[in-house]
């Protein structure tokens, strides 16, 4: 029968500890390096499951992706989609403008009329509206 827990080595362990005590880590990376260390203590999976609060699949496709790469898999791949086109600053801007009073005629911003005026104000070179 084949063991569930796993062996780090002393380099991963230190590496884990440290990360761990930080206090500054995604909530994702912190369950994967403390499911790693309490494999590496002998746990099982089971019980790594139950003190975690996630799934018996979860536990053991960390354990094997840390087994087939290292601490690789521990940062979140980039995830496939359109990328952004508004940053940060221009999401601000924008977020500002609709907070401000809409123009005169109109009771309320719409999206139609927040795009508009973002791209006349020079916030943006255009907003795609779908329909």
């Amino acid at each position: 029968m084949q063991k569930d827990h796993i062996n780090l080595k002393e380099e991963d362990r230190a590496h884990l500890l440290e990360l761990t005590s930080t206090g500054s880590l995604p909530i994702r990376v912190f369950k994967r390096a403390m499911a790693l260390l309490e494999l590496d203590r002998g746990k099982t999976l089971q019980s790594v499951c139950d003190s975690l609060s996630v799934s018996y699949p979860a536990v053991s496709g960390w354990r094997n992706k840390y087994r087939a790469s290292g601490l690789e898999f521990l940062q979140d791949k980039p995830r496939p989609g359109r990328p952004k086109s508004i940053d940060g600053v221009q999401r601000a801007q924008i977020t500002a403008l609709a907070c401000s009073d809409a123009p005169d005629g109109f009771e309320q911003w719409s999206l139609r009329l927040l795009a508009g005026k973002a791209v006349e104000l020079g916030f943006v070179e255009e907003i795609l509206i779908q329909k």
